[in-house]
């Protein structure tokens, strides 16, 4: 095999790559420390004139970033634990359960996935204000101010299952050898016992590839955070704070704090990658296509 001629072509394009993806983040994080007297000035500048650590002070004070940072928090960890658990359950009894319908169930798990989200908005909005027996509804639900929508559980509810984490798990789950399960039967463990014993721990590559899209993908969420906060303000994210912020009229007061709270709200995200990076390639590769 002939040894490339041009290798440093390969790495300046990779390198130009990584750079133009890299800039926009830097960018921000620079931004962050900036006054008004850099935004008002009539031509661009990568880096302040003079750093200000206030910005980040300033941030938590007006943002209530505490309020912000915990509601994300508790959405999208509880988000992502309840995605992992359902799908995993559900792509287990889907590859190695034998009941009447499955190849149908799957199909129609499939089919749903081809419907986008914001068809679900107003009816899962329906539900949560109209949720029976909560937030003062009746058993009709009716009669409340707000029902299921005025807790945090209003966040979490409506994701707690991912089609796409079904299918991914499924298919890692196809790869995995009956013969383990059939042994596992035949010492009279119980399908539970299996489950939790015998293929979560062989499914971590799945599980880590899944919880870095369902974690990324939560905590960036706006729409329905947006629709929540209508109803009790404090059910606010990051990224409804953020943008509430953003909508003030004096750009030059408001875009270093946003850019502050920006590079905070990256930091669980660039957490989350770099623990369970290593599972990921593995998780992406191991999950074939195999039927």
């Amino acid at each position: 095999m002939k040894p490339r001629r041009f290798p440093w072509f390969s790495y300046t394009v990779i390198v130009l790559g990584g750079f133009l993806m890299v800039f926009p983040f830097l960018d921000m994080l620079a931004s962050s420390f900036k006054g008004p007297a850099d935004y008002n000035r009539m031509h661009y500048a990568f880096l302040p004139e003079q750093f200000l650590l206030d910005n980040y002070g300033t941030a938590f004070e007006k943002l209530k970033l505490g309020l912000l940072f915990r509601n994300s928090i508790i959405k999208s960890v509880a988000t992502t634990v309840l995605v992992l658990l359902t799908s995993s359950l559900a792509g287990y009894a889907l590859t190695k359960l034998r009941f009447r319908g499955r190849q149908l169930t799957f199909r129609f798990i499939l089919a749903t996935m081809m419907f986008p989200g914001f068809l679900f908005l107003i009816p899962n909005f329906y539900i949560m204000v109209h949720f029976p027996l909560v937030g003062g509804n009746d058993l009709f639900g009716e009669g409340g101010d707000g029902g299921m929508a005025q807790y945090r559980l209003a966040l979490i509810l409506p994701f707690a299952v991912s089609a796409f984490g079904i299918f991914l798990m499924r298919q890692f789950i196809l790869t995995i050898n009956d013969a383990y399960i059939e042994a596992a039967r035949i010492d009279g463990a119980s399908e539970l016992r299996i489950f939790f014993q015998l293929i979560l721990p062989m499914t971590v590559p799945a599980l880590a590839t899944l919880a870095i899209f369902e974690f990324i993908g939560s905590w960036n969420e706006f729409i329905w955070s947006l629709l929540m906060y209508t109803v009790n303000t404090e059910l606010a994210t990051l990224p409804v704070g953020i943008q509430q912020l953003k909508s003030h009229l004096d750009a030059s007061m408001t875009q270093p704090l946003v850019n502050a709270a920006m590079v905070i709200s990256t930091v669980p995200i660039l957490l989350v990658f770099i623990f369970l990076q290593k599972y990921y390639i593995r998780g992406l590769t191991n999950t074939g296509l195999k039927e």
